[in-house]
């Protein structure tokens, strides 16, 4: 049995939700925030069969699209006071960041 821990882009999640419902794939949602962007995201918690890992790393990677978005870096601000003013920048954002770890134990009460 492997757990795997998918982050994806919230704009995603609702997709890759029914895509797992489809494939009869049991998932646990979480609402999380991104540390860099500080954008919404999803993670899903999902106990899978060894089998069954591939099936569902490509639901994940079918689903979880990577896209261009702009943002503001923070302004940066020296020691005399002055601050630098910073234009937009164009960054990657979305795909899915998945980890699949072994289960020693699994329990159900």
């Amino acid at each position: 049995m492997k757990l795997i821990l998918a982050i994806v882009q919230d704009k995603d999640a609702g997709t890759l939700s029914n895509n797992l419902v489809d494939a009869n794939v049991q998932a646990t949602k979480l609402s999380t925030t991104g540390g860099f962007l500080k954008s919404g995201n999803t993670t899903f918690i999902i106990g899978i069969e060894d089998e069954r890992v591939d099936d569902v790393l490509t639901i994940i990677k079918e689903t979880s699209h990577a896209r261009e978005q702009f943002m503001a870096p923070p302004v940066n601000i020296d020691v005399t006071g002055d601050s630098a003013m910073s234009y937009p920048i164009e960054v990657q954002i979305g795909g899915a960041t998945v980890f699949v770890l072994p289960v020693d134990q699994f329990h159900h009460f």
